[in-house]
């Protein structure tokens, strides 16, 4: 089975790219998961924009630290396709992971977040894959992670704790695409992370000069997604053996476009 894994996608470039890929590459996967968590207007993720990712075809949605920042999420957050982080203490809503089906094959998605440089009040994220992966091995071999994390420390260790248990552990967060995509020994894919999808020629997909006068000056700035430049696409193709669920091949998927071969969609 052929997953495309794609990272944060920031606001409405990053929502085209999305689509503009997908359209462009039919039967090039088979399952669709993305990080939704800056999809509308680089922060957070609303119900239009929901239902905007499900219409292009998107199966499971992870996030991140974001994942509040539109207060009506709290209105469908228990969506079984939308997941936010599964190491959040107790009684945060939502879910942080699922079992979904495609193509009569049952897979899962588990969507983690690290602590360093992060939320201290998060619970251990390997300690809770332990415990999650212990309720769902005997339902399907095949288990994504999205590892949402700044350390890539962090997502290494946590990619070699895992090994031979997760089918797939991809990084997400710092919008930066690693070229570290790998099948580690005993076949988990593993890549410290797939990069945004938005406009490139930006701070990490915001219009650079709020972030450069932040750093110039350390006052407190309003950051806006950055609209008018052209976008990248990024991605993670891995395919997935459906009997032990090791990982085949994972390749990272890069595509520039330009704002005219976006500007129908």
């Amino acid at each position: 089975m052929k997953f495309l894994v794609v990272g944060d996608i920031i606001g409405k470039p990053g929502r085209k790219a999305l689509k503009y890929y997908a359209i462009s590459n039919p039967g090039a996967f088979d399952v669709l998961v993305v990080n939704v968590e800056n999809s509308a207007g680089g922060f957070g993720i609303n119900r239009k924009v929901y239902e905007e990712l499900k219409a292009i075809g998107v199966d499971v949605m992870t996030s991140g630290n974001h994942i509040w920042d539109k207060k009506e999420v709290l209105e469908f957050i228990n969506t079984p396709d939308l997941l936010r982080p599964a190491n959040y203490p107790e009684g945060v809503p939502g879910r942080g992971y699922g079992i979904y089906e495609k193509k009569g094959v049952k897979f899962a998605v588990i969507n983690l977040m690290g602590r360093v440089f992060m939320d201290p009040n998060l619970e251990s994220p390997f300690s809770t894959f332990d415990r999650i992966y212990e309720e769902i091995r005997e339902q399907t071999p095949i288990i994504l992670v999205d590892f949402h994390a700044e350390a890539t420390s962090e997502k290494t260790a946590f990619g070699i704790y895992v090994d031979g248990r997760a089918s797939l552990v991809y990084g997400t967060h710092t919008h930066v695409p690693t070229a570290d995509q790998v099948i580690l020994k005993k076949g988990t894919g593993y890549v410290s992370d797939v990069g945004m999808s938005g406009c490139w020629y930006s701070a990490i997909g915001m219009k650079s000069e709020d972030v450069i006068r932040k750093f110039l000056t350390g006052l407190p700035q309003r950051f806006e997604v950055e609209e008018k430049e052209d976008v990248v696409f990024n991605g993670i193709l891995a395919e997935i053996d459906e009997s032990s669920g090791k990982c085949l091949r994972i390749e990272r998927v890069q595509k520039y476009l330009t704002r005219e071969e976006l500007k129908e969609l």
